[in-house]
């Protein structure tokens, strides 16, 4: 990470409670990794609020977006990003789905200009979690490998996904772009990012001191 805890902020929603619970201890989060599907669903309310805010902000002070509205401040309190990040969209869905469909798709449309962006996995691609308006306003897709040629057009609008090899072979669908890029995804160990959790943690420990 290349940004302070003052620059960018993560919200991680981890619904299975395994797979970004390690990441518990840096400081660039937020809150606490939220495993809740409850609070989680409270999150996604409070997103949609704080970019209506942030919009209020930016038309106060005349900018465009986050990086005019920072550049502006000259040493008073900047906005920071916030990324969203949500391991297991299935979970959500099953738990709220207009609610967390219609605020998903507010915010993948209104959000960026404010600072807030949205990374958004599932290990079910089907129709009813994946939706169409979903999809629509998630130009950018990456699949890995997954069992039919219908999971695959679900997620990229097109077969391949199914002949992927897997352990990080994966297809990534840029904003308009024809088709999708075949692309090696890095392997990360569980001891480098005990490692990296470790780093950030003793910097704030240190700050603190």
């Amino acid at each position: 990470m290349h940004n302070s805890p003052n620059e960018v902020q993560l919200i991680m929603v981890d619904p299975k409670r395994v797979e970004l619970t390690p990441f518990n201890s840096i400081p660039h989060l937020a809150t606490p990794v939220i495993v809740d599907t409850n609070k989680a669903l409270g999150t996604l309310r409070w997103l949609n609020q704080e970019m209506d805010k942030r919009y209020q902000k930016l038309a106060a002070s005349g900018a465009r977006n986050i990086a005019d509205y920072n550049r502006n401040k000259q040493g008073e309190e900047k906005l920071p990003y916030l990324v969203l990040i949500i391991d297991e969209l299935a979970d959500l869905m099953m738990a709220g789905f207009d609610e967390v469909e219609h605020i998903l798709c507010r915010l993948a449309q209104l959000a960026r200009a404010t600072g807030i962006h949205l990374v958004v996995a599932t290990q079910r691609p089907s129709v009813d979690v994946v939706t169409g308006l979903i999809k629509a306003n998630f130009p950018t897709r990456i699949s890995f490998a997954v069992t039919s040629q219908v999971d695959s057009r679900t997620i990229l609008d097109g077969g391949g996904a199914e002949k992927l090899l897997g352990r990080g072979d994966m297809l990534y669908m840029p904003t308009e772009a024809a088709k999708p890029k075949r692309l090696q995804g890095c392997f990360v160990s569980d001891a480098e990012i005990e490692r990296l959790v470790y780093f950030w943690g003793s910097q704030r420990r240190e700050e603190a001191a």
